[in-house]
């Protein structure tokens, strides 16, 4: 099985480089593989101990950097070596401050991991959530150097819970230590023969309380959400958000909108600057000038402020549920306000726990939508759902702090 597997990761390689010359992507991962070696063969010093932490893209570089940044607080000895398999990781995260070496990982084959190893000799591996590539976790497990999943999370549709998963069901067997976000994670494993498990959460709630204390003031946030009336987010939005959420606007005068859509290209600003028909301006075209007095909306076209904005609100619509799923909510309910979000979030286990705790809602449709909007004007049972939420993060926090308390 071991032999399939890797004729597969070569075949998907091998689609990657013919892709490339199309795919801009594509081209971006050939290119970072094509310069790994001779980066880390330059750049790694004899004598230097490495950590290495390795994460898909940017949604478990963000579950993983809270255990970067905290064992560089209390274990300066070590140096990081960050590794990630998607360009969209690596691109955004490549200049991080927080590793020493940052680079991609090279496919999953057996020669190429072997080298890979040898060349950085870590310590200890750490891979972030869903990360199985079983010719590292052999090389790792070959030098006798220990391997943990962090923040994991398994579901019974996964493969190895399947009557044909027992190679994937023996690769979890070479990790030293699985650490789990559930109990039910934990009980999937149990019944599989998997014992060495630990329960101890997501780092994601201790990402998201990080930066909300590092979260940038914004003084025309603050100008336009300081006027009368409930002020809005909307984070990460697509058309079919923005559809619900402007025409609502543009019927209830008493509503102040901030949206920050998950696409800022001109287009898609244009399209949302189509449907208004109240007074709005662009984040862009405003920084620095009087705030015009009428202005309704405020449009984010700009990146990099979206965990900073969802502060000056007093409610927050989170996009994506009507695609393939909801953005990061945590981020707005950290600062204690009710969450709003489209009808497919089943993946996401925050999404399903706040709305059991009834510090977020689900809407189907304009109709749902206007009807919760409609319950917001009640103050105080605004203020009870935010605080829901609120307490939501704050007591899921501390996955950081037992999971390297286990480790150290």
């Amino acid at each position: 099985m071991r032999q399939i597997y890797s004729a597969g990761i070569s075949l998907y390689a091998t689609a990657v480089k013919l892709a490339a010359s199309r795919n801009p992507k594509a081209q971006k991962m050939v290119d970072g593989h094509r310069e790994v070696f001779a980066y880390l063969e330059k750049n790694r010093q004899p004598g230097d101990r490495y950590l290495w932490f390795h994460a898909a893209s940017l949604g478990e570089f963000e579950q993983g950097r809270p255990l970067i940044e905290q064992i560089r607080k209390d274990h300066p000895e070590y140096k990081i070596l960050l590794t990630f398999f998607s360009p969209s990781g690596y691109e955004v995260r490549k200049n991080y401050q927080g590793a020493d070496l940052i680079c991609y990982l090279p496919f999953d084959k057996p020669a190429l991991a072997e080298r890979f190893i040898e060349i950085i000799q870590p310590e200890k591996a750490f891979f972030i959530k869903y990360e199985f590539w079983a010719n590292y976790i052999r090389a790792l497990n070959n030098r006798h150097i220990p391997v943990y999943l962090v923040s994991a999370i398994f579901r019974p549709t996964q493969i190895f819970f399947r009557w044909y998963g027992a190679f994937f069901r023996n690769l979890l067997s070479c990790y030293s230590g699985i650490f789990v976000q559930d109990e039910s994670s934990r009980e999937l494993l149990d019944r599989i023969g998997v014992a060495n498990v630990e329960v101890t959460g997501d780092t994601r709630f201790d990402r998201v309380r990080a930066i909300m204390q590092e979260a940038k003031e914004l003084p025309l946030l603050e100008e336009f959400s300081g006027k009368e009336g409930l002020t809005l987010i909307a984070g990460s939005t697509w058309p079919k958000d923005e559809d619900i959420i402007i025409r609502h606007l543009n019927a209830h005068p008493d509503l102040k909108l901030v949206i920050a859509p998950h696409e800022i290209h001109e287009e898609h600003i244009r399209e949302i600057i189509g449907k208004l028909k109240v007074p709005f301006v662009r984040y862009s075209q405003a920084e620095g000038k009087p705030l015009p007095a009428d202005a309704r909306c405020l449009i984010v076209d700009c990146i990099g402020l979206l965990s900073s904005v969802y502060r000056y609100g007093q409610i927050a619509y989170i996009g994506g549920g009507f695609g393939v799923g909801i953005h990061n909510i945590l981020e707005a309910a950290v600062y204690g306000m009710p969450v709003i979000f489209g009808p497919n979030y089943g993946k996401f286990r925050e999404a399903r726990e706040l709305i059991a705790a009834r510090g977020a809602y689900s809407v189907e449709n304009e109709s749902q939508y206007d009807e919760l909007m409609t319950d917001f004007n009640d103050r105080d049972f605004l203020k009870t759902t935010g605080q829901i939420a609120g307490y939501y993060v704050s007591h899921n926090a501390g996955a950081t702090a037992k999971i390297l308390k286990k480790i150290f």
